[in-house]
């Protein structure tokens, strides 16, 4: 069973831990929509990946794995009856000139918590 996820517990838990909660909601996040997706010949790149390529690329790597991750889900919902009209480079959009208004990375991350939590919802009542 996948839990539902929400932004505001996101930003309150990551500001309380001090960022390390964001850790591992990004690591649960790629386990979950692994799990969710399997089958479609893709695969989410996990928290290792995710740290050493993001540090290594001077965070490229993050927007890169940002831009597939909305892609994947948006392929994805097909296979549960649902369409999403954000895709990859919308979230990737977002995030990077969404940035001048401060708000834009927020946008990006309810855009893909909005398409994990509907997938998810789908894929609980299969199994």
């Amino acid at each position: 069973m996948i839990k539902k996820r929400g932004l505001l517990g996101l930003i309150l838990l990551s500001i309380i831990t001090f960022g390390i909660y964001c850790l591992y909601w990004t690591y649960k996040l790629a386990k979950d929509v692994n799990s969710i997706c399997e089958g479609d010949g893709q695969k989410t790149g996990g928290m290792l990946k995710y740290l050493l390529l993001g540090i290594i690329t001077f965070g490229i790597y993050d927007l890169v794995w940002l831009y597939m991750l909305g892609d994947r889900l948006q392929d994805n919902a097909q296979r549960y009856g649902l369409t999403f009209k954000e895709s990859g480079g919308t979230v990737l959009l977002w995030y990077i000139l969404g940035s001048f208004i401060i708000a834009g990375p927020f946008i990006a991350l309810h855009i893909i918590i909005k398409n994990t939590n509907r997938l998810a919802e789908e894929y609980n009542k299969k199994m």
